[in-house]
């Protein structure tokens, strides 16, 4: 904990800046001290990104993406994917979870946390999972095909996507 015994953010805070970033979570669920909520999100080409916000206000904030459905026995590839992402992409984390889904992470620590670090460590998920579209859609859907009209549907959070790719300009080049 910081040094003079404050929080570095309360729930309270969290959902202020989720409101500003006109995101809209599910309820917040609390546990031991530590807030969660869980929102959809859409990038420009990944849709329905499930994140999952966690507040543990003594120590900073994570955004925790379900990236994909369990592995099953692809494990041995899907493990040096993940690796190799982890080497490719600074800032967020690869992982498994205990049931085999392959999980996304941005940590981020109690300094300076605010609304724009948030929006910016989501826009971050976003554009890492943008990117990764093709090499993960074996994961994503039956045949490893991209539904052809993804290209089509409304995307949800524009705002928030285009207030922050400009940060993250490796991201979101063509």
């Amino acid at each position: 904990m910081p040094s003079d015994s404050r929080p570095v953010a309360r729930p309270e805070d969290v959902e202020r800046w989720l409101a500003e970033l006109e995101l809209t979570p599910g309820s917040r669920i609390e546990r031991n001290g530590v807030s969660a909520w869980d929102l959809e999100l859409d990038g420009r080409r990944r849709l329905d990104l499930p994140v999952t916000v966690i507040l543990d206000p003594t120590l900073g904030l994570i955004c925790w993406v379900h990236f994909a459905p369990p592995l099953g026995d692809m494990l041995r590839r899907a493990y040096r994917k993940l690796l190799r992402w982890n080497d490719e992409f600074p800032f967020v984390k690869f992982s498994l979870a205990e049931d085999g889904r392959p999980t996304l992470a941005a940590e981020l620590g109690a300094t300076g946390l605010d609304r724009d670090v948030l929006g910016t460590a989501l826009v971050r998920l976003l554009g890492v999972s943008d990117r990764l579209l093709e090499e993960s859609a074996e994961w994503l859907w039956l045949g490893g095909r991209i539904p052809a009209d993804l290209a089509m549907r409304t995307r949800r959070n524009v705002g928030l996507v285009e207030r922050y790719a400009q940060r993250l300009g490796e991201l979101f080049e063509s």
